[in-house]
């Protein structure tokens, strides 16, 4: 009979949103960006966290101003690997 084996713990967070073409769209993807980031330890001026915060700013923005297809949104993907200490952030139109 082998013993009960425990839970292994999740490693690996993600945060998948989409958002409207808009400039209202790209400023909530900023803030749900903060919002995650916070809720997962991150602090402003610590650990990259600005320039995470930069980047999902930026690339929302330029999804909104130039990818803008009537009808289609774009999306946010933040992945947190917590074992290697990698965010990935990803926007796409």
């Amino acid at each position: 009979m082998t013993a009960p084996q425990g839970q292994v713990p999740v490693t690996v967070r993600t945060f998948a949103q989409r958002f409207s073409a808009t400039r209202r769209g790209a400023r909530l993807a900023r803030l749900l960006a903060v919002h995650q980031l916070t809720a997962w330890g991150f602090a402003p001026g610590v650990g990259g966290y600005d320039a995470a915060i930069l980047v999902v700013t930026e690339l929302s923005a330029n999804a909104a101003l130039h990818g803008r297809v009537p009808g289609r949104d774009f999306a946010v993907r933040l992945a947190y690997d917590e074992r290697g200490g990698v965010l990935e952030k990803t926007v796409w139109a």
